[in-house]
Protein backbone atom coordinates (compact mmCIF):
# COMPACT_ATOMS: atom_id res chain seq x y z
CA UNK A 1 0.00 0.00 0.00
CA UNK A 2 1.17 3.40 -0.96
CA UNK A 3 1.66 5.95 1.94
CA UNK A 4 0.67 8.83 -0.54
CA UNK A 5 1.24 11.58 2.77
CA UNK A 6 4.47 10.30 2.89
CA UNK A 7 5.49 10.55 -0.39
CA UNK A 8 3.81 14.09 -1.29
CA UNK A 9 5.13 15.05 2.42
CA UNK A 10 9.09 14.21 1.71
CA UNK A 11 8.34 15.93 -2.20
CA UNK A 12 6.91 19.18 -0.36
CA UNK A 13 9.54 19.40 2.59
CA UNK A 14 12.49 19.37 -0.21
CA UNK A 15 10.77 22.10 -2.08
CA UNK A 16 10.29 19.75 -5.42
CA UNK A 17 8.48 21.66 -7.78
CA UNK A 18 5.92 19.12 -9.27
CA UNK A 19 2.52 18.72 -10.31
CA UNK A 20 0.22 15.45 -9.35
CA UNK A 21 -1.42 14.08 -12.16
CA UNK A 22 -3.28 10.64 -12.57
CA UNK A 23 -5.71 8.93 -9.59
CA UNK A 24 -4.10 10.61 -6.74
CA UNK A 25 -5.60 14.17 -8.50
CA UNK A 26 -8.34 12.68 -9.87
CA UNK A 27 -9.31 11.70 -5.65
CA UNK A 28 -8.14 15.03 -4.59
CA UNK A 29 -11.29 16.08 -7.15
CA UNK A 30 -13.43 13.90 -5.37
CA UNK A 31 -13.20 10.77 -7.46
CA UNK A 32 -14.74 7.65 -5.98
CA UNK A 33 -12.41 5.53 -7.60
CA UNK A 34 -9.07 4.25 -5.75
CA UNK A 35 -5.29 3.63 -6.88
CA UNK A 36 -2.67 2.38 -5.95
CA UNK A 37 0.67 4.64 -7.06
CA UNK A 38 1.86 8.36 -6.92
CA UNK A 39 2.16 10.21 -10.36
CA UNK A 40 3.76 13.63 -11.00
CA UNK A 41 5.08 15.37 -13.53
CA UNK A 42 8.29 17.44 -12.38
CA UNK A 43 10.29 20.46 -12.91
CA UNK A 44 13.93 19.41 -14.64
CA UNK A 45 16.03 22.65 -13.77
CA UNK A 46 19.49 20.83 -12.04
CA UNK A 47 18.40 22.17 -8.94
CA UNK A 48 14.96 20.74 -9.17
CA UNK A 49 16.38 17.35 -9.96
CA UNK A 50 19.00 17.28 -7.19
CA UNK A 51 15.63 18.37 -5.02
CA UNK A 52 14.01 15.07 -6.01
CA UNK A 53 16.23 12.74 -5.84
CA UNK A 54 17.48 13.72 -2.13
CA UNK A 55 13.82 13.75 -1.46
CA UNK A 56 13.42 10.15 -2.49
CA UNK A 57 17.14 9.33 -1.21
CA UNK A 58 15.78 7.68 1.88
CA UNK A 59 13.23 5.53 0.64
CA UNK A 60 15.86 3.03 -0.99
CA UNK A 61 13.94 3.78 -4.94
CA UNK A 62 14.25 0.90 -7.46
CA UNK A 63 12.82 0.64 -11.20
CA UNK A 64 10.15 -1.44 -10.51
CA UNK A 65 9.90 -4.82 -12.28
CA UNK A 66 13.81 -4.68 -12.57
CA UNK A 67 15.19 -7.98 -11.50
CA UNK A 68 16.68 -7.60 -7.89
CA UNK A 69 20.24 -6.90 -7.75
CA UNK A 70 20.07 -4.54 -10.65
CA UNK A 71 22.41 -1.72 -10.04
CA UNK A 72 20.40 1.41 -10.10
CA UNK A 73 21.04 5.22 -8.37
CA UNK A 74 18.22 7.76 -8.36
CA UNK A 75 20.60 10.95 -8.64
CA UNK A 76 20.53 14.09 -10.51
CA UNK A 77 22.29 12.41 -13.59
CA UNK A 78 19.35 9.58 -13.56
CA UNK A 79 16.95 11.91 -13.43
CA UNK A 80 18.21 14.05 -16.31
CA UNK A 81 18.41 11.34 -18.67
CA UNK A 82 15.45 9.46 -17.99
CA UNK A 83 12.09 9.94 -19.70
CA UNK A 84 9.61 8.77 -17.20
CA UNK A 85 10.39 6.89 -14.39
CA UNK A 86 8.07 3.41 -12.49
CA UNK A 87 9.58 3.45 -9.19
CA UNK A 88 8.92 1.15 -5.63
CA UNK A 89 9.94 2.92 -2.54
CA UNK A 90 9.74 1.72 0.81
CA UNK A 91 6.58 3.98 0.76
CA UNK A 92 5.12 2.73 -2.45
CA UNK A 93 4.71 2.90 -6.16
CA UNK A 94 5.94 6.30 -7.63
CA UNK A 95 5.80 6.96 -11.10
CA UNK A 96 8.02 10.42 -12.27
CA UNK A 97 6.88 11.95 -15.58
CA UNK A 98 9.37 14.33 -17.44
CA UNK A 99 6.36 14.82 -19.71
CA UNK A 100 2.65 13.31 -20.08
CA UNK A 101 0.45 12.44 -23.15
CA UNK A 102 -1.68 15.45 -23.72
CA UNK A 103 -0.54 17.54 -21.62
CA UNK A 104 3.35 18.00 -21.75
CA UNK A 105 6.25 18.31 -19.68
CA UNK A 106 5.67 20.76 -15.97
CA UNK A 107 5.84 24.58 -17.16
CA UNK A 108 3.34 23.31 -19.79
CA UNK A 109 0.94 21.97 -17.52
CA UNK A 110 1.15 25.25 -14.78
CA UNK A 111 -1.45 26.87 -16.20
CA UNK A 112 -3.84 23.62 -15.91
CA UNK A 113 -2.87 23.24 -12.17
CA UNK A 114 -4.66 24.58 -8.94
CA UNK A 115 -3.34 24.21 -5.60
CA UNK A 116 -5.63 22.11 -3.14
CA UNK A 117 -5.35 20.74 0.43
CA UNK A 118 -4.27 17.44 1.13
CA UNK A 119 -2.96 15.98 4.22
CA UNK A 120 -3.28 19.27 5.81
CA UNK A 121 -0.92 20.51 3.21
CA UNK A 122 -1.41 22.50 0.00
CA UNK A 123 -0.05 20.60 -3.34
CA UNK A 124 -0.32 21.49 -7.07
CA UNK A 125 -2.45 19.64 -8.51
CA UNK A 126 -3.66 19.33 -12.59
CA UNK A 127 -7.33 20.78 -12.77
CA UNK A 128 -10.09 18.78 -13.59
CA UNK A 129 -10.31 19.95 -17.23
CA UNK A 130 -6.95 19.20 -17.94
CA UNK A 131 -6.99 15.68 -16.11
CA UNK A 132 -9.36 14.83 -18.31
CA UNK A 133 -7.99 15.79 -21.16
CA UNK A 134 -4.77 13.68 -20.32
CA UNK A 135 -6.96 10.42 -19.73
CA UNK A 136 -8.65 11.19 -23.13
CA UNK A 137 -4.72 11.34 -24.41
CA UNK A 138 -3.77 8.40 -22.47
CA UNK A 139 -6.45 6.36 -23.90
CA UNK A 140 -6.25 3.13 -21.52
CA UNK A 141 -9.47 1.35 -20.52
CA UNK A 142 -9.28 2.42 -17.24
CA UNK A 143 -8.86 6.09 -18.00
CA UNK A 144 -11.82 6.37 -20.18
CA UNK A 145 -13.67 4.85 -17.37
CA UNK A 146 -12.66 7.67 -14.89
CA UNK A 147 -13.26 10.28 -17.44
CA UNK A 148 -17.02 9.60 -16.90
CA UNK A 149 -17.04 10.30 -13.21
CA UNK A 150 -14.53 13.23 -13.84
CA UNK A 151 -17.09 15.18 -16.32
CA UNK A 152 -19.51 14.55 -13.84
CA UNK A 153 -17.31 16.60 -11.32
CA UNK A 154 -16.18 19.16 -13.84
CA UNK A 155 -20.03 19.90 -14.01
CA UNK A 156 -20.60 20.25 -10.13
CA UNK A 157 -20.33 23.35 -8.37
CA UNK A 158 -19.54 21.69 -5.00
CA UNK A 159 -16.22 19.85 -6.74
CA UNK A 160 -13.02 20.79 -5.34
CA UNK A 161 -11.42 22.91 -8.28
Amino acid sequence: MTDFEGLLRRLQEAEVDFVVVGGVAAIAHGSARLTQDLHIVYERSAENLARLAAALRETRPYLQGAPPGLPFVLDEATLRRGLNSTLSTELGDLELLREVVGGGNYQNLLSGSVDLEIFGRSCKFVDLATLIRLKRAAGRPKDLETIAELEVLLDDPTAES
